[in-house]
């Protein structure tokens, strides 16, 4: 039997598809405006800071401020954010959910918006069946500082050591092995799957 009590899932990129490229597309047709304009104004370093909890408002006002002949793309980050989330990852979903079905204590922590995750949960009514979730932009703390996976572990009374944490982020995966979680990198369901079977679990 496996030491393992708790199962701790990321969101974006392991149970839904994230790519914020997808919208600007149409906004930017230009392949090198667009990539230009990602890498230098809607950059995931901005990005993350609404992941921490930074309004919106705030953080359009700041780029704005900025570049404000890019407005509109900078406006439309937040405006077109729906597109960027197109899917769900079927075979990772059909995982987290035999896992629940079969009475393991899952649980997810996510480096999100608050506003965002609250839309998410709308459209993926999967995001519901976990025993309940950490989203970083309500209580702003991100992965990978410590802090927010001693959080979780308080809020959900977990045993870091009995813990296994998923992530598509190879830096959040080591934030967890350094707050004494077990934790295996994402890559896909069917990695996923190996590495269960590989800590006693039967999916």
């Amino acid at each position: 039997m496996s030491d393992i009590r708790h199962v701790v899932f990321d969101i974006g990129r392991v149970l839904i598809h994230y790519d914020p490229e997808i919208p600007y597309r149409h906004l930017i047709p230009d392949d090198e405006q667009r990539r230009w304009f990602l890498e230098n104004v809607c950059t995931g370093d901005w990005n993350v800071e609404q992941d921490r909890g930074r309004t919106w408002e705030d953080a359009e006002a700041l780029l704005i401020a900025e570049h404000p002949q890019e407005e509109e793309n900078i406006r439309g980050f937040r405006r077109h954010w729906h597109e960027m989330v197109p899917h769900a990852y079927d075979d990772s979903v059909a995982i987290l959910e035999t896992l629940i079905d079969d009475g393991h204590d899952v649980t997810m922590l996510t480096n999100f918006a608050a506003d965002t995750f609250v839309e998410a949960r709308r459209r993926f009514a999967f995001l519901n069946r976990p025993r309940g979730v950490t989203v970083s932009g309500e209580i702003g703390l991100i992965k990978p500082d410590r802090a927010i996976y001693d959080t979780h572990v308080e809020s959900f009374d977990l045993e870091p050591a009995a813990t296994l944490f998923i992530d598509d982020s190879e830096k959040n995966v080591v934030g967890a092995q350094e707050a004494g979680w077990k934790a295996v990198h994402f890559t896909g369901a069917e990695k996923l799957r190996k590495d269960l079977v590989s800590y006693g679990f039967v999916v």
